[in-house]
């Protein structure tokens, strides 16, 4: 495992490189050490700047990481007109450098700290929409329950853990906390989430998965119905049947 030692000269060498690269005309730290320090076990979190070609900057980059910082593996993550590169440096050390193109280089949201250049004024970062949450929500059930008829016990299992973590980001948008990747879900009160215990699936076989399943949806019921009560009751109605096979006898489900 790093060193938080080793992590913070890592950080600063490559801003250091940033400075002096022509095509990199703004950085910044992002994360959590942009603004509460992180911890023990923080990342390395940065946004780039470029000017001219994106492409040839991350291109160059990459190299400068696996010559110099010896990278083992990377990995991109597209987000509109930016590229967020992930590198793993030895002793499990990440690495994430958003590359942006110069004109649209600036914050979306507070997590955002300017090393040098002149970011664009700070764009809103919209909250998630309680009907796209809840929507997935839905889906992500019907979805554990079809798998459940098709006998395809792991997949059962990734959609019900799929609908536990619709159930947290909702939890979290009603009481303001962060929602996507479960990073608010440690500051939910211990009524809300001690609930979510019986939804964890602990055998792969039919009837396990299937009342791992009807918790889930009972716990994504009752955390709707206390910010839409009326779309928790018409779902209600629908989703109570996913806890029986209703197929007619001799009726099978189309593979699709």
């Amino acid at each position: 495992m790093f060193s938080i030692g080793k992590r913070d000269s890592t950080r600063e060498q490559l801003l250091g490189l940033a400075e002096g690269d022509p095509a990199v005309v703004g950085a910044a730290i992002t994360g959590s050490h942009a603004v509460d320090g992180g911890d023990r076990w923080s990342d390395i979190d940065l946004a780039f700047g470029i000017e001219g070609s994106l492409d040839s900057a991350i291109r160059r980059w990459t190299e400068l990481l696996y010559r110099d910082f010896a990278a083992v593996h990377h990995w991109d993550l597209p987000s509109g007109s930016s590229v967020y590169r992930v590198f793993l440096l030895p002793e499990m050390l990440e690495v994430d450098i958003g590359f942006t193109p110069a004109a649209e280089f600036g914050p979306l949201g507070p997590n955002w700290r300017t090393v040098f250049g002149h970011p664009a004024q700070a764009k809103e970062d919209p909250s998630p929409c309680r009907r796209t949450l809840a929507g997935l929500g839905w889906h992500h059930a019907l979805h554990a329950w079809t798998c459940i008829q098709r006998h395809r016990w792991w997949q059962a299992e990734q959609w019900i853990s799929a609908l536990r973590g619709q159930v947290l980001a909702l939890a979290c948008l009603r009481l303001g906390h962060p929602t996507s990747y479960a990073k608010g879900a440690h500051l939910l009160p211990s009524e809300v989430t001690a609930p979510l215990n019986t939804t964890l699936v602990r055998a792969l076989d039919e009837a396990e998965l299937t009342r791992a399943l009807s918790a889930a949806t009972a716990a994504l019921i009752a955390e709707l119905t206390l910010a839409d009560a009326a779309l928790a009751a018409r779902l209600a109605s629908i989703l109570s049947d996913l806890r029986v096979d209703s197929r007619p006898p001799g009726s099978t489900i189309p593979l699709c």
